[in-house]
């Protein structure tokens, strides 16, 4: 794999970019602090703006690694971030990449995650050369699989993440299946 770090990706309605400190107050507004949103999700809702603005540091502090990805999901119009979306895993010897993503309610049911999922896809198989995109949900997060599927992803089976007991929705995309599509 090609790692390229945290790059800037733009599609029709959003901006895919790095965390800024700026950042702190609209995230946790619009999805860190909101625990149906952080439902689940493998972090706890944020209680205090202190957290997201320790979280969101810890994220910048590692920007320099080219192996760290971590976007906030800005919504053009609004200008400021409504969600993340990030490589949770990275798999060198299968040369593949696990995502994961959240975004606030008000932007629920909008198509907005599937543009996101789609073009870090995009980034990942045309420029980071992976050879497959992965991603889960919780069982009782129907919604998340919906979005792996409209962006092309096949369900691969429920089988539980490591370290946990709970059987994950797993779906994938090969780079051979981005290739060819339609």
């Amino acid at each position: 794999m090609n790692h390229l770090g945290i790059t800037r990706l733009e599609t029709d309605r959003l901006i895919l970019r790095p965390f800024v400190p700026e950042d702190a107050a609209p995230m946790f507004q619009n999805w860190a602090s909101d625990p149906m949103v952080t439902r689940y999700l493998t972090w706890p809702t944020h209680q205090y703006l202190s957290v997201t603005q320790m979280v969101i540091k810890s994220w910048i502090d590692r920007y320099s690694d080219p192996t760290f990805y971590q976007w906030a999901i800005e919504l053009k119009s609004l200008g400021e971030p409504i969600g993340s979306i990030s490589a949770v895993k990275i798999d060198e010897a299968a040369c593949s990449v696990e995502i994961g993503y959240c975004i606030g309610q008000p932007w629920w049911g909008q198509g907005l995650v599937a543009e996101a999922v789609r073009a870090l896809m995009a980034f990942f198989f045309e420029q980071v050369g992976v050879q497959r995109v992965k991603a889960c949900h919780h069982p009782d997060n129907p919604n998340s699989g919906r979005v792996m599927q409209k962006c092309g992803m096949t369900y691969d089976g429920a089988w539980p993440k490591e370290g946990e007991s709970l059987e994950l929705k797993w779906y994938s995309l090969s780079r051979e299946a981005y290739v060819n599509r339609t």
